[in-house]
Protein backbone atom coordinates (compact mmCIF):
# COMPACT_ATOMS: atom_id res chain seq x y z
CA UNK A 1 0.00 0.00 0.00
CA UNK A 2 1.20 3.62 -1.03
CA UNK A 3 1.04 5.39 2.52
CA UNK A 4 2.58 8.80 0.11
CA UNK A 5 0.49 8.63 -2.62
CA UNK A 6 -0.47 12.77 -3.45
CA UNK A 7 2.17 14.34 -0.61
CA UNK A 8 3.76 17.41 -1.88
CA UNK A 9 7.15 16.29 0.04
CA UNK A 10 8.91 12.77 -0.69
CA UNK A 11 8.22 9.81 1.47
CA UNK A 12 11.57 10.23 3.19
CA UNK A 13 11.13 13.82 4.72
CA UNK A 14 7.79 12.61 6.49
CA UNK A 15 9.26 9.67 7.41
CA UNK A 16 12.15 11.43 9.02
CA UNK A 17 9.74 13.97 10.54
CA UNK A 18 7.57 11.38 12.40
CA UNK A 19 10.18 9.41 13.74
CA UNK A 20 11.86 12.26 15.39
CA UNK A 21 8.53 13.59 16.67
CA UNK A 22 7.25 9.98 17.74
CA UNK A 23 10.39 8.78 19.06
CA UNK A 24 12.04 12.25 21.35
CA UNK A 25 11.11 14.67 23.25
CA UNK A 26 10.55 17.13 20.98
CA UNK A 27 8.41 20.10 19.80
CA UNK A 28 7.50 20.39 16.61
CA UNK A 29 9.15 23.47 15.81
CA UNK A 30 12.17 21.58 17.19
CA UNK A 31 11.75 18.88 14.34
CA UNK A 32 11.20 22.16 12.36
CA UNK A 33 14.71 23.27 13.21
CA UNK A 34 16.55 19.55 12.58
CA UNK A 35 14.94 19.64 9.28
CA UNK A 36 15.98 23.02 8.39
CA UNK A 37 19.34 22.16 9.51
CA UNK A 38 19.52 19.39 6.72
CA UNK A 39 18.21 22.05 4.47
CA UNK A 40 14.83 20.87 4.22
CA UNK A 41 12.22 23.60 4.97
CA UNK A 42 8.67 22.40 6.65
CA UNK A 43 5.91 24.13 8.23
CA UNK A 44 6.10 22.88 12.03
CA UNK A 45 2.13 22.84 11.33
CA UNK A 46 2.41 20.31 8.58
CA UNK A 47 4.96 18.08 10.88
CA UNK A 48 1.76 18.18 13.16
CA UNK A 49 -0.60 17.21 10.13
CA UNK A 50 1.76 14.29 9.33
CA UNK A 51 2.07 12.96 12.99
CA UNK A 52 -1.55 13.26 13.52
CA UNK A 53 -2.13 11.05 9.99
CA UNK A 54 1.08 8.70 10.31
CA UNK A 55 0.62 8.17 14.13
CA UNK A 56 -2.95 5.29 13.99
CA UNK A 57 -1.61 3.90 10.97
CA UNK A 58 2.12 3.30 12.49
CA UNK A 59 -0.12 1.80 15.09
CA UNK A 60 -2.35 -0.42 12.94
CA UNK A 61 0.57 -1.73 11.47
CA UNK A 62 2.30 -2.53 14.43
CA UNK A 63 -0.77 -4.46 15.74
CA UNK A 64 -1.07 -6.87 13.05
CA UNK A 65 2.20 -8.15 13.51
CA UNK A 66 2.08 -7.83 17.16
CA UNK A 67 0.30 -11.31 18.04
CA UNK A 68 2.19 -13.00 20.58
CA UNK A 69 2.15 -12.50 24.23
CA UNK A 70 3.46 -14.38 27.19
CA UNK A 71 0.68 -15.81 29.43
CA UNK A 72 1.42 -13.43 32.12
CA UNK A 73 -0.59 -9.72 31.64
CA UNK A 74 -0.39 -6.55 33.65
CA UNK A 75 -2.83 -4.08 32.77
CA UNK A 76 -3.18 -0.83 34.79
CA UNK A 77 -4.65 2.49 33.39
CA UNK A 78 -2.71 6.52 33.66
CA UNK A 79 -4.25 9.77 33.52
CA UNK A 80 -3.59 12.19 29.92
CA UNK A 81 -4.66 16.10 30.54
CA UNK A 82 -6.51 16.94 27.11
CA UNK A 83 -8.02 20.65 27.29
CA UNK A 84 -6.91 20.84 30.82
CA UNK A 85 -9.35 17.69 31.71
CA UNK A 86 -8.13 14.43 32.31
CA UNK A 87 -8.84 11.12 30.20
CA UNK A 88 -7.42 7.62 30.53
CA UNK A 89 -4.71 5.61 29.27
CA UNK A 90 -5.61 2.16 29.13
CA UNK A 91 -2.45 -0.15 28.62
CA UNK A 92 -1.54 -3.37 29.43
CA UNK A 93 2.12 -5.15 28.62
CA UNK A 94 3.02 -8.70 29.14
CA UNK A 95 5.25 -10.78 31.93
CA UNK A 96 8.27 -9.38 29.83
CA UNK A 97 7.38 -5.39 29.42
CA UNK A 98 6.50 -5.78 25.70
CA UNK A 99 3.42 -3.79 25.25
CA UNK A 100 0.20 -5.61 24.35
CA UNK A 101 -2.41 -2.55 23.81
CA UNK A 102 -3.19 1.03 24.66
CA UNK A 103 -6.77 2.85 24.39
CA UNK A 104 -7.48 6.43 25.65
CA UNK A 105 -10.51 6.79 27.02
CA UNK A 106 -12.56 9.84 28.14
CA UNK A 107 -13.58 8.18 31.41
CA UNK A 108 -12.17 5.56 33.90
CA UNK A 109 -14.93 3.21 34.37
CA UNK A 110 -16.53 -0.41 34.03
CA UNK A 111 -17.87 0.11 30.59
CA UNK A 112 -14.23 1.14 29.30
CA UNK A 113 -12.06 -1.49 31.42
CA UNK A 114 -14.26 -4.11 29.86
CA UNK A 115 -14.41 -2.94 26.42
CA UNK A 116 -10.25 -3.07 26.70
CA UNK A 117 -10.24 -6.75 28.50
CA UNK A 118 -11.79 -7.46 25.19
CA UNK A 119 -9.60 -6.02 22.80
CA UNK A 120 -6.80 -7.81 24.57
CA UNK A 121 -8.71 -11.63 24.50
CA UNK A 122 -9.52 -10.82 20.62
CA UNK A 123 -5.97 -9.82 20.25
CA UNK A 124 -3.97 -12.17 22.20
CA UNK A 125 -6.60 -15.52 23.41
CA UNK A 126 -6.82 -15.97 27.35
CA UNK A 127 -3.77 -15.89 29.79
CA UNK A 128 -2.91 -18.16 32.82
CA UNK A 129 -2.84 -14.38 35.20
CA UNK A 130 -3.94 -10.89 34.80
CA UNK A 131 -2.79 -8.81 37.39
CA UNK A 132 -4.25 -5.07 38.09
CA UNK A 133 -4.64 -2.92 41.10
CA UNK A 134 -7.80 -2.94 43.46
CA UNK A 135 -9.70 -0.09 41.38
CA UNK A 136 -12.94 -1.18 41.51
CA UNK A 137 -14.06 -0.11 38.06
CA UNK A 138 -11.59 -3.14 36.96
CA UNK A 139 -12.36 -5.49 39.24
CA UNK A 140 -16.05 -5.00 38.58
CA UNK A 141 -15.08 -5.19 34.12
CA UNK A 142 -13.10 -9.06 34.88
CA UNK A 143 -16.19 -10.17 36.97
CA UNK A 144 -18.47 -9.51 34.57
CA UNK A 145 -16.12 -10.79 31.56
CA UNK A 146 -16.11 -13.91 33.51
CA UNK A 147 -19.83 -13.95 34.04
CA UNK A 148 -19.76 -14.08 30.14
CA UNK A 149 -17.87 -16.88 29.46
CA UNK A 150 -14.60 -15.37 29.09
CA UNK A 151 -11.29 -15.20 31.05
CA UNK A 152 -12.83 -18.35 32.40
CA UNK A 153 -8.86 -20.25 33.35
CA UNK A 154 -7.51 -16.72 34.01
CA UNK A 155 -6.56 -15.74 37.66
CA UNK A 156 -6.92 -12.19 38.44
CA UNK A 157 -4.27 -10.91 40.82
CA UNK A 158 -5.21 -8.04 42.50
CA UNK A 159 -2.21 -6.94 44.08
CA UNK A 160 -0.68 -3.19 43.53
CA UNK A 161 3.02 -3.82 44.23
CA UNK A 162 3.16 -6.85 41.22
CA UNK A 163 1.84 -4.10 38.73
CA UNK A 164 5.29 -2.11 39.47
CA UNK A 165 6.37 -3.14 36.17
CA UNK A 166 3.44 -0.97 33.92
CA UNK A 167 3.57 1.42 36.83
CA UNK A 168 7.18 2.47 35.84
CA UNK A 169 5.95 1.88 32.06
CA UNK A 170 4.11 4.65 32.15
CA UNK A 171 6.71 7.43 32.89
CA UNK A 172 7.69 7.17 29.25
CA UNK A 173 4.43 8.39 27.94
CA UNK A 174 4.01 10.67 30.87
CA UNK A 175 7.24 11.93 29.99
CA UNK A 176 6.03 13.28 26.25
CA UNK A 177 2.74 14.64 27.89
CA UNK A 178 1.83 17.09 25.48
CA UNK A 179 -0.56 20.05 25.40
CA UNK A 180 -3.10 18.03 23.48
CA UNK A 181 -6.10 19.85 21.97
CA UNK A 182 -8.70 17.16 21.49
CA UNK A 183 -9.08 13.51 22.44
CA UNK A 184 -8.54 12.49 18.72
CA UNK A 185 -5.76 14.24 18.10
CA UNK A 186 -4.17 13.13 21.64
CA UNK A 187 -5.06 9.84 20.58
CA UNK A 188 -3.33 9.32 16.88
CA UNK A 189 -0.03 11.36 18.88
CA UNK A 190 -0.04 8.32 21.44
CA UNK A 191 -0.43 5.68 19.29
CA UNK A 192 2.46 6.51 17.00
CA UNK A 193 4.53 7.21 19.84
CA UNK A 194 3.65 4.07 22.16
CA UNK A 195 4.35 2.04 18.79
CA UNK A 196 7.82 3.70 18.93
CA UNK A 197 8.06 2.87 22.45
CA UNK A 198 6.86 -0.70 22.15
CA UNK A 199 9.22 -1.10 18.98
CA UNK A 200 12.35 0.31 21.37
CA UNK A 201 11.73 -2.34 23.88
CA UNK A 202 11.32 -5.33 21.71
CA UNK A 203 14.93 -4.21 20.24
CA UNK A 204 16.19 -4.16 23.52
CA UNK A 205 14.33 -7.24 24.46
CA UNK A 206 15.96 -9.02 21.62
CA UNK A 207 19.59 -8.42 23.00
CA UNK A 208 20.63 -5.65 20.84
CA UNK A 209 21.69 -2.89 22.87
CA UNK A 210 22.94 -0.63 20.20
CA UNK A 211 21.63 0.64 17.27
CA UNK A 212 17.86 1.06 17.29
CA UNK A 213 17.11 3.10 14.60
CA UNK A 214 13.40 4.90 14.75
CA UNK A 215 13.98 6.03 10.95
CA UNK A 216 14.32 2.73 10.05
CA UNK A 217 11.42 1.17 11.95
CA UNK A 218 8.87 3.40 10.96
CA UNK A 219 10.34 2.49 6.88
CA UNK A 220 9.82 -0.66 7.43
CA UNK A 221 6.52 -0.52 9.00
CA UNK A 222 5.08 1.89 6.10
CA UNK A 223 7.00 -0.30 3.28
CA UNK A 224 4.04 -3.34 4.85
Amino acid sequence: MNHFKGKQFQKDVIILAVSYYLRFNLSYRDVQELLSDRGIEVCYSTIQRWVKEYGPVLCQLWKKKNKSASSHWKMDETYIKIKGKYHYLYRAIDAQGMTLDIWLRRKRDTQSAHAFFKRLLKQFGEPRVVVTDKAPSIIAAFTKLQKQGKYKKTEHRRIKYLNNLIEQDHRKIKMRSKSYKSLRSAAATIKGMETLHALYKKHRRDGNLFGFSALNEVTNLLAA
